[in-house]
């Protein structure tokens, strides 16, 4: 027995584990133990506390989430309605847009429907009435071309200030042209070649005694212009549909303050 206690001690003293930098690998950690239970029971009394002073606004708040979350969930039937012609909106202009590329169905009558679009522009049909306003010699001429011109300038600025307030983009991703940066056509809504088109429509048809025919060709003139920016992929539907509305509403625009002989004359006399 006494030469086994030696032989115990020296086992012990050879064990790894009972080193003193291995001494607390073999010791329950309670420390740890007492140090983590007791920032657990903190916490949860911290939160407990933070739940009591919760002001009740915060209260009714986190009750209603659920319910402004069912209410986006379930728009209204105008919201539904709204949304729904939107997409038909632009479901029926992208077909449409048969000449919005060279690649497209019709690319290849692009070139002619651009032309056809220049018709309703807002730069020539004012530099034309000019022209025509240098080489009118009659009273009643001058007071038209003057009125019109006061339409066209109108026109212009009425479009762009709506264009800049709506900032809808079209169908494709078609860039303005030089002429729709001069007279800051650059947005869909509206489409300012198709309320110029009807506003010089129904003022001409208006003002000027013309044969049938040409009362049929003017009409049918303003609609092509308008629905050639549909098909070349600049506008939508609605906005060459509100485009015609705001070009009517232009001309009774006009009518309203039409400009007298008398001030016509004393323009051009300035002028």
């Amino acid at each position: 027995m006494p030469a086994s206690q030696p032989r115990s001690r020296a086992r012990d003293r050879n064990n790894v584990l009972n080193r003193a930098e291995f001494l607390s690998l073999n010791q329950p950690l309670k420390g740890n133990q007492e140090s983590r239970s007791s920032s657990r029971k903190q916490s949860a009394q911290a939160g407990a506390a933070g739940a009591q002073n919760s002001n009740p606004k915060e209260r009714r708040q986190s009750q209603q989430l659920p319910e402004e979350d069912c209410m986006q969930l379930n728009p209204s039937f105008k919201g539904i309605a709204f949304n729904s012609l939107l997409a038909i909106d632009i479901c029926m202009s992208k077909r449409l847009g048969v000449c919005a590329n060279r690649a497209s169905s019709w690319g290849g009558a692009r070139s002619m429907i651009n032309l056809l679009g220049i018709t309703g522009h807002g730069i020539p049909w004012i530099v034309g009435t000019l022209i025509c306003l240098v080489k009118s010699s009659t009273l009643a001429g001058q007071e038209v071309l003057m009125n019109l011109l006061l339409a066209l300038l109108l026109d212009i600025m009425i479009v762009a200030g709506l264009q800049k307030l709506a900032k809808r983009k079209g169908p494709y991703d078609v860039s303005p042209g030089l002429l729709d940066y001069l007279t800051m056509d650059t947005y869909a809504f509206p489409a300012g070649h198709a309320s110029r088109a009807a506003m010089i429509s129904k003022f001409f048809l208006n003002h000027l005694v013309l044969a049938i025919p040409l009362r049929i060709l003017l009409v049918l003139w303003a609609l092509c212009v308008g629905f050639s920016r549909v098909m070349i992929g600049r506008h939508h539907i609605t906005d060459v549909l509100s485009g015609f509305v705001f070009g009517y509403l232009q001309f009774r625009l006009v009518e309203l303050i039409w400009m007298s002989s008398n001030t016509c004359q004393m323009l051009i006399s300035i002028w």
